[in-house]
């Protein structure tokens, strides 16, 4: 079981039983200088992963060398298994999105996103998982579901995948889309780990805060993908609004309860 690691909660990290993995956000931290609390969890042997959220995967240019080196210093700093980042576009002709995009999953665009992986993968020590995003829009021009884009990345590319059932979730309510279809269909044999969050509905609109309880509709998504695979693990992101060690412990339990229920340990 794996926690997200904040700054606001590092002590709570240090502190919960049976914290098996965290994840850090790599735009975060420096290497060189890791925050106290990640030594400590590295020094008993917690796995610590970096997360990216700002490489741009999905954007039409090639990924900045300067982020897939800093990317490349985390993962030998914290000598981290695995780095993930999110199959997002982020950034066009030198301005900020401000917040992680879908991709236009046409055919062209797959040759781009693909090639883009392979340069991240060549300029990373360790191997690179994709995430799935949530969405409020679908490009009117997609070509391929998100999974069918996914599964042909893996396949070209070898990338391995970080499933965020939130984020299925999200899109199910937002965008139409079936997260079971989803899971069907996506290549679960490269799964590395699976992500869970909170969200709420608003005006007709899931926003996926990571700030509120993971809601059941999301664990029994969970339920449904360990139904179909054992996932090497599952981590909660939490990321404000932050409660207390009891209540994030009790949050945990409950992402245990709904792996178990899919008659997985």
């Amino acid at each position: 079981m794996g926690l997200g690691w904040r700054p606001e909660i590092d002590l709570t990290v240090e502190r919960l039983p049976d914290v098996d993995f965290v994840e850090v956000v790599a735009e975060n931290i420096r290497p060189g200088r890791l925050p106290e609390s990640l030594r400590v969890l590295r020094g008993r042997g917690v796995p610590v992963i970096p997360h990216g959220v700002g490489l741009g995967l999905g954007d039409a240019a090639p990924p900045d060398p300067a982020r897939l080196a800093h990317l490349a210093s985390c993962a030998q700093e914290l000598d981290s298994p695995l780095v993930s980042e999110h199959l997002a576009f982020v950034r066009a002709g030198g301005m900020e999105a401000g917040h992680l995009l879908p991709v236009p999953r046409t055919r062209e665009m797959l040759e781009v996103v693909a090639d883009n992986i392979r340069r991240a993968q060549d300029a990373l020590p360790v191997p690179l998982a994709l995430e799935n995003v949530a969405a409020i829009f679908g490009w009117p021009e997609d070509e391929l579901t998100e999974a069918q884009f996914l599964a042909e990345l893996v396949d070209r590319t070898g990338v391995q995948l970080l499933v965020d059932v939130a984020n299925l979730y999200t899109n199910q309510v937002n965008l139409g889309l079936s997260a079971v279809g989803a899971l069907d269909a996506l290549p679960l044999a490269s799964l590395a780990y699976v992500h869970v969050a909170g969200g709420h509905l608003h005006d007709g609109i899931w926003h996926d805060t990571h700030q509120e309880s993971v809601p059941e509709a999301v664990l029994e998504l969970l339920s449904e993908l360990c139904a179909r695979v054992e996932p090497p693990g599952v981590l909660l992101e939490w990321d404000d609004a932050y409660p207390s060690d009891a209540a994030l412990a009790g949050e945990l339990g409950r992402i245990r309860a709904a792996m178990t229920t899919a008659g997985r340990p």
